[in-house]
């Protein structure tokens, strides 16, 4: 029997039409490694676990669609991933405003049994942590997304501005309004002392 030596496929190069296949799914596999445990746990805070998985795999199903036309300018990855979350998120207003509501009654967060820490206990703690829950329930869509993505996701104002496609001023004004709201609900608890 004869056995002939093959040389193993070289990967296409990039072609006068942008990246080759091969690189734009290396390119996704590390997306999705980077950043779907952080998107998922997010997801989770603001909507329950039962939706995440869906959303967090519709997430990166649209940016898939999208990957090769992505344009950096506007911001990095983990913004326009975020921004394509929030917008999906967006779709189930309602159940997120019965998550908060329930929480407030409640004071269970759905986030903290799977991804407890230190902070996640201390605002979901108690009194306070129901009471930040109605006063979540309470901002407008636009305060709830912007604040969110720079507290619960850890966004920049830069990155919360380009995954809303908003300038970082709106970004700044909407954060600012939101806080303020949120302690006047709040009446001067500080939630992470819950």
């Amino acid at each position: 029997m004869r056995h002939e030596s093959r040389a193993a496929p070289s990967p296409r190069p990039h072609t006068a039409e942008g990246p080759s296949p091969w690189h734009e799914s290396e390119r996704f596999a590390t997306l999705f490694t980077r950043h779907a445990p952080e998107l998922k746990r997010y997801v989770i805070r603001r909507l329950g676990p039962e939706p995440a998985d869906d959303i967090v795999a519709e997430t990166f199903a649209v940016a898939l669609q999208h990957l090769a036309s992505y344009d950096g300018s506007k911001g990095n990855e983990r913004s326009w991933l975020y921004g394509i979350a929030t917008n999906l998120v967006r779709r189930h207003r309602r159940r997120e405003i019965g998550l908060y509501k329930a929480l407030s009654r409640t004071g269970v967060d759905p986030a903290t049994e799977p991804f407890t820490d230190e902070v996640d206990r201390r605002v979901s703690a108690g009194v306070a942590g129901r009471r930040l829950a109605k006063a979540l329930a309470g901002l407008s869509q636009a305060h709830r997304d912007t604040l969110l993505l720079v507290v619960w996701a850890e966004l920049t104002y830069e990155e919360a501005a380009a995954a809303l496609g908003v300038p970082v001023g709106t970004v700044r004004s909407r954060v600012n309004r939101a806080r303020t709201k949120l302690r006047r609900v709040l009446s001067g608890v500080d939630p992470e002392e819950g």
